[in-house]
This record gives C-alpha cells, structure tokens and sequence, in this order.
C-alpha cells in the first residue's frame, strides 16, 4: 500500500501549521499513553522497580578506595539506558503496531494530518515521558538509596547529549519495528521478548565484561551497549572504565555507533512506515 495521498488540504499545510499541529498532538498522545495502565507499568515503571529490586538484592560496595560506589549507584547508570530503550523503542513500536491493527492509522491517512505532524506527537510524547521515568529513577536512588550525583556540570552536559541522541536513536528504531508485528495483537509477543533480551546482553543488568567474549562482540554493535556505557561514564568514578572492553569510556565512539544507528533508524522508518498495513 502507498503512503498518504496528497490531497488539496495537505497541499496547503504549511511548516508552521504542520509544526503546530504536531506539538497539539503532544497532549493527545501523553493523554492516551498515561490511560493504558499496562503501558505505564511496563514501560515508566519498569525500569525504577526493576532499580528497586537490583539495588535492595545487591549491597555493598563495588571499587576500591575513595572511587568505590555503593551497588545501588552502580546499577544506576544501566537502568538509566534501559529506560531509554523502553521508552524509546518498545512504546513506539506497540503503540505504532496497534494503531495499525484498530484503524487509527487509516483514518488519520484520509485527513490532512501528516506523517510528520503524527511523529512529532510521537517524538514529543516519548521524551516527556522518558524525561519524566529518568527523574523518577534519579530521585529513588537519592532519596531510597543515598545515592550521590555528579556535581560536575561537564558530567551532566554528557549526560544531556548521551540521552537526547540515545533517545531519538531508539525512537527511529522504535517506528522501524513497529513493521515487525503482524497485527496488534501479537505486537507485545513480539516487540517486549526483543527489547528485554537487549537490555540483558547489553550491560543494563549484568556487568558487560561478565558476559562471554562472543555475546560481547555480538551486543558490542547495539546501540544500548554504547548508550550504558556512556550513561557510567556519567555517574561512576573515572576508574571504572577500566573494567569496559577498551578500557575506556570512548565517548567519540559512542556518538558515532548512535549516530549510525539513527540513520538505520530513520532509513527503515521511511522505508516501511505506511497509514496503512501492508496487508490491509
């Protein structure tokens, strides 16, 4: 099936009304995305509780010396990435994949709403609410467990970059897999196994350096890995990176996977998002 047929409307609609509209629909969506209670729970939720769980299991410290963390700071930055990666690529995808399967699309596709402005209805959801999971998380490890944050401000300028892009990466790939699922009703069978499999393979609950030497280099090319890494670069003494496979933080390196995988992302988003299923 083609994409949306341009009609009069949509002719004229220009970037300022598109714009518009799109941020309108910011509100739409967070509306409906805090209505589904199994949403809220396996995507916002998830990863504090998973945090709470992790952090009240494993005590002690981690490190030697001044640089040793308490677990619950260690486990910090990975529930961080996995936050991102939920709310970046699960909720879009399910989401996506049951509009699809109930009509929503079809119907947005014969008004003059374009696929822009729906995306940036999307976008602008998934970072309010990402914004609003990662502050929950923030404020449990400091208040629950004690933990300490950076005080340094290059620390949080890196943190600022690693997740807009991490985000706005998992987001793209999000819309990609939003393709995958046949129908809405077999989108979570399908998109939740892929999303909890990466966040295990990619240091969001085991250290990556635990893992076998070939898993490594089989996650060393998503980009949760690079985002995690980035996120401890963040919140844990620079001597931990020597526990990471180079050595070293590689925050050049970590800019340069998400920014490959967001021109995946975008590249098979364009390719395969349609008003309408394939298969009708």
């Amino acid at each position: 099936m083609s994409t949306t047929t341009m009609t009069p409307e949509t002719t004229r609609f220009g970037l300022p009304r598109t714009l518009r509209l799109g941020f309108r629909r910011i509100r739409f969506e967070l509306r409906q995305y805090f209505r589904a209670g199994d949403q809220v729970f396996f995507t916002f939720l998830f990863p504090t509780l998973m945090y709470l769980v992790f952090a009240t299991i494993f005590t002690g410290d981690i490190g030697e010396g001044p640089d040793a963390v308490s677990m619950a700071t260690y486990y910090l930055p990975g529930l961080i990435a996995g936050g991102i990666l939920l709310s970046g690529v699960q909720g879009p995808a399910l989401e996506i994949s049951t509009e699809k399967s109930d009509g929503t699309l079809k119907r947005l596709g014969g008004t003059p709403v374009s696929p822009v402005t729906y995306f940036i209805g999307k976008l602008g959801q998934v970072f309010v609410t990402a914004i609003l999971q990662i502050a929950l998380l923030i404020v449990v490890a400091v208040v629950v467990y004690g933990v300490v944050l950076p005080m340094d401000a290059a620390a949080w300028a890196r943190f600022a970059w690693i997740f807009v892009l991490g985000l706005v990466t998992c987001t793209l790939l999000g819309i990609a897999l939003s393709s995958v699922p046949r129908t809405g009703k077999s989108a979570s069978a399908v998109v939740i196994p892929i999303v909890l499999l990466i966040q295990f393979i990619s240091g969001v609950y085991i250290a990556f350096a635990m893992l076998p030497e070939w898993l490594q280099n089989a996650a060393g090319v998503l980009p949760v890995k690079w985002i995690a890494q980035g996120m401890r670069s963040v919140f844990l003494p620079d001597s931990f990176k020597a526990a990471e496979v180079s050595g070293s933080w590689d925050l050049g390196l970590i800019a340069l996977v998400l920014l490959g995988w967001l021109v995946v992302g975008f590249v098979i988003s364009r390719l395969t998002f349609r008003w309408i299923h394939r298969n009708g």
